[in-house]
């Protein structure tokens, strides 16, 4: 995974906001299929529709930026109105490009330290 970005975003859906958000999810999970360094990107939510993790991976800090420049271009108002980001924890080595965008959602960094994937 070297090069690789990852993210967990956790997040509280707002009351009242569940069907705008999974709108809103399937239209974000259909255009970022379509992205060429977007290798992970996976929605999960609890059982009572409060919260949901999002983990996503991207091929390496430039594919990361595109994805959040259009994220930011296309979906934040959105997105915030329907769910509040309680925790965003980013593993890897973003480059300093990159960290300039992602500390702008106060991200916690975690650096590869051991073990191994198969993913492809």
């Amino acid at each position: 995974m070297e090069g690789h970005v990852t993210w967990m975003t956790e997040l509280a859906v707002k009351d009242g906001e569940l069907d705008a958000f999974r709108e809103l999810m399937e239209e974000m999970v259909d255009d970022t299929r379509a992205e060429p360094g977007a290798l992970a990107y996976t929605w999960y939510m609890s059982e009572d529709g409060a919260g949901v993790h999002i983990l996503e991976t991207y091929a390496d800090s430039e594919a990361m930026i595109a994805h959040a420049n259009r994220f930011l271009e296309k979906w934040i108002r959105r997105y915030m109105g329907s769910a509040t980001v309680k925790r965003f924890v980013v593993y890897g080595d973003p480059s300093p490009a990159a960290r300039e965008i992602l500390d702008g959602w106060r991200a916690t960094y975690l650096a590869p330290w051991g073990g191994f994937t198969r993913l492809a």
